[in-house]
């Protein structure tokens, strides 16, 4: 769960064509099912209340015109339909075609930014969603090693991602399509110094754009705290009121596991935090619940829901949690996976990842 906005998804959009680049942009759109004098705006959807262009349809056709700071997403409304279609364009000349009846195959001529958004929804869509369903059938297993087939097939695919950043982002270095492909995978690559590595391939008009300055900020977040270094020392109080300090548990393999009772996401991934801790909490193995709740009785409430049987801590200060801020934790779920020496070893470990690194440290068997 982001503190910021940034709107990704990845209905399909076809795009062909280019053109010579504008001074500003020019959008004239056939949509089928717009009525005479109906409103099209043009907002930035990491902004949507900022309204870029807007016209009305006269014969069938809208036209927007105007300019943009450098090319994002923007969303394409039809208020009276309540529904938008999401184009990823800059100061370009361009036509979109359609129905508003089914805006997911609306087809954009004329950018060549588009094109390439387009490009990286075929090539990474399959392959989330293929993830995305081996995750959920390893999640619904009560144990799992990495020798399973299920974890075969997972690890595969997510090396297929894996090589598929290196290879799109370099082919679309000089496009803001090969930063924004970093940022949106960036929590799937633990090695900050890989990251960085593709993160520097990029032209540098583009690391110092809207979705570089992101990334870029990101890499320097994940350097503090980075898998090699010294996990930072703190001490929050738990359930009954005691306090606990993570230095208490030296010795083991500690997950420390930020989350909260309001984090959907969090909830969603605590069954495989609860799968990993029953297999392996007999091999050296614990994990601490670092909550950024503020209410006691809903965090209460949750560990109890959720079956979280681990030791948990909180200040309940929300975003304020002293932890997360030595932590410089911006989004959850986030963990962090400690040695027996209080290196970190694993980051952002989540689903049959977190099952795969505890194998390989501890055993599966």
């Amino acid at each position: 769960m982001k503190k910021f906005f940034l709107l990704v998804f990845l209905a399909p959009v076809f795009a062909f064509g280019q053109t010579k680049p504008a001074t500003g942009f020019s959008i004239s759109g056939t949509i089928k099912g717009l009525a005479e004098n109906e409103i099209v705006t043009l907002t930035d959807a990491n902004n949507p209340t900022d309204t870029l262009a807007s016209g009305k349809v006269k014969g069938g056709v809208f036209v927007l015109k105007g300019k943009i700071e450098e090319p994002n997403l923007h969303n394409l409304n039809f208020h009276n339909h309540e529904k938008k279609a999401l184009l990823f364009i800059g100061n370009e000349t361009m036509t979109v075609k359609g129905d508003v009846a089914n805006l997911q195959k609306i087809a954009v001529t004329g950018s060549s930014i588009h094109s390439d958004f387009s490009s990286f929804q075929n090539l990474f869509n399959p392959l989330f969603q293929k993830l995305s369903t081996l995750n959920q059938k390893i999640s619904s297993m009560p144990s799992i090693n990495r020798n399973d087939t299920l974890m075969i097939q997972y690890e595969s695919v997510y090396n297929t991602v894996q090589r598929s950043i290196d290879s799109f982002s370099v082919l679309k270095k000089n496009s803001p399509i090969g930063v924004f492909t970093l940022l949106v995978t960036s929590e799937m690559e633990q090695d900050v110094n890989k990251l960085e590595a593709r993160f520097n391939k990029m032209a540098p008009k583009y690391q110092e754009g809207f979705y570089g300055k992101i990334l870029k900020g990101q890499i320097e977040d994940a350097k503090f705290g980075a898998v090699g270094t010294a996990a930072i020392e703190f001490e929050q109080a738990d359930t009954s009121g005691k306090m606990i300090a993570l230095s208490s548990l030296r010795g083991k393999y500690v997950l420390i596991d930020f989350w909260a009772s309001w984090c959907k996401p969090c909830r969603m991934e605590n069954p495989n935090v609860v799968t990993a801790y029953n297999k392996f909490k007999n091999k050296n193995f614990t994990v601490l619940g670092v909550s950024l709740d503020r209410s006691k009785n809903d965090w209460l409430a949750a560990i109890a829901a959720d079956g979280l049987t681990w030791t948990q801590v909180s200040d309940l200060k929300y975003w304020n949690n002293e932890a997360a801020q030595k932590y410089r934790i911006q989004s959850i779920p986030q963990n962090y996976l400690i040695d027996p020496n209080g290196k970190i070893v694993g980051k952002n470990l989540r689903g049959p990842e977190l099952q795969a690194k505890l194998c390989e440290l501890l055993g599966c068997e």
